[in-house]
């Protein structure tokens, strides 16, 4: 299948976005793009200083040289994450303007515009600068607010254009985010197929196909990524871009994020910097991805074959026990609720852990080998991500092994989507994997 026929496919399982335009030296395309999708109305492009520099002048310059009444709004600050004060000066600039927004920029930017249009009730046009995210096409919109990273329920753009020259362009260091936000993808699946056989959140055929069965393909040149070859670049834009459209179509994340997202969560939450800067998306991502990989490594020399269901079964927590451990790990954090409503919303009754149990048990040998299908190695995750120059280990964006593992029972709790620390928690194995992972030999080891 060729990348249009594959895109074609994906939009007619879409359910906000109806374009999705991919090639050299297409930034012309803008007006015609918007006048298709929403005619006589006024356009207002949204950019920082560094993508109104890259696309957003020229974006400008064709819609006025078209006739479509436009303005512009710049976001000033030279470093800004997606927060809700920006969200509310694109929304109030776009109300002011009278305006459909024309989004410049990569996730940040992309993301404000996304939840600023859905306040004002409007659609908007994105053209993307960086390969660094699969939030362009994605529903919902991750935002801090109020001190916690939230994901708001918002459609994603009703038109997409991406231009490779400018894309291929983007800082490197952008690219290898995006990079290592696509390999997310593949732990996340695995945690998917958990959660599909725990009872709590059924895979989707058509939003899993749509990303999955092309995802190595689109993960097999981290050389080229690197080197800015602009077919690596396609191919890499094109798999962030399947992955929104499969988060579309399941209408939630739960296609492109799990515990490898939570650590980024967490450090965002905390407000976490490393020489002085906020570290992006990505990059923190690419250590939840690593630590997940690892973890599945460890998970995978089990054999639940000799698991002692009864003997799991009568030492499973209350809920209310969870929920008073829930509030004793969190009582310093900045949400100090947090775990005890994300740990009540996934808690599950001592007969339903057995019943989850037993299945794994059963399956262990069929289950093991679909796993180990699905995800890749740790060495063979941080070989790619030391080739396509994502960090490739905890220190490279400034955080000790030792602080990494002290994440792990934040992150096991901080959401209610099922995960594999969550399976090991039920099969009483949790800090086991922890010492594997993170103890002499471990993939982490603490010194």
């Amino acid at each position: 299948m060729t990348t249009k026929e594959r895109i074609a496919k994906a939009l007619a399982l879409a359910t906000d976005t109806k374009v999705f335009e991919m090639e050299s030296n297409i930034l012309h395309l803008a007006p015609s793009i918007f006048k298709e999708q929403f005619g006589d109305a006024k356009a207002i492009v949204i950019a920082d200083k560094n993508t109104w520099r890259v696309a957003g002048e020229e974006v400008y310059n064709h819609l006025v040289k078209a006739g479509i009444d436009t303005t512009s709004h710049i976001i000033q600050k030279d470093e800004f994450h997606a927060e809700w004060c920006y969200v509310m000066e694109v929304e109030e600039a776009a109300k002011e303007a009278g305006a459909i927004m024309v989004s410049v920029g990569s996730g940040v930017i992309n993301d404000l515009c996304k939840l600023g249009s859905h306040h004002l009730n409007q659609q908007y046009l994105s053209v993307a600068t960086a390969a660094s995210v699969d939030g362009y096409s994605s529903f919902g919109a991750s935002i801090s607010y109020e001190g916690l990273k939230q994901t708001f329920e918002c459609p994603a753009p009703v038109a997409i254009l991406a231009d490779i020259d400018v894309i291929a362009n983007a800082p490197k260091e952008m690219t290898a985010a995006g990079y290592a936000d696509l390999a997310a993808k593949i732990p996340c699946g695995a945690e998917w197929m958990i959660a599909d056989l725990m009872g709590t959140e059924p895979l989707i055929p058509e939003a899993w196909h749509v990303l999955q069965d092309v995802l190595d393909d689109q993960l097999a040149n981290p050389d080229g990524v690197a080197n800015g070859d602009k077919e690596a670049i396609a191919a890499l834009f094109e798999g962030l871009t399947l992955s929104g459209f499969a988060m579309q179509a399941a209408r939630s994340s739960r296609p492109a994020s799990c515990t490898d997202h939570l650590f980024s969560h967490y450090l965002d939450m905390t407000g976490h910097t490393y020489n002085g800067k906020l570290q992006s998306h990505g990059f923190q991502v690419a250590i939840g991805t690593l630590t997940m990989c690892a973890f599945f490594d460890a998970f995978l020399e089990m054999d639940l074959r000799n698991l002692d269901v009864d003997k799991c079964v009568e030492a499973w927590p209350s809920l209310e026990e969870e929920q008073q451990r829930a509030l004793e790990i969190f009582k310093d954090f900045v949400s100090p609720q947090l775990g005890y409503k994300e740990m009540t919303a996934k808690y599950n009754d001592k007969e339903t852990v057995r019943d989850q149990l037993t299945l794994f048990k059963k399956h262990w040998p069929l289950l093991k080998a679909q796993y180990r299908k699905q995800v890749y190695t740790f060495e063979k995750m941080q070989e790619r991500f030391r080739k396509v120059g994502a960090p490739a280990d905890p220190a490279d964006i400034g955080v000790t092994r030792q602080q990494l593992k002290d994440m792990m029972p934040f992150v096991q709790m901080m959401r209610w989507r099922m995960n594999l620390l969550d399976l090991a928690r039920r099969g009483g194995f949790y800090d086991e994997l922890v010492e594997k992972v993170f103890g002499k030999g471990g993939a982490w080891e603490i010194a």
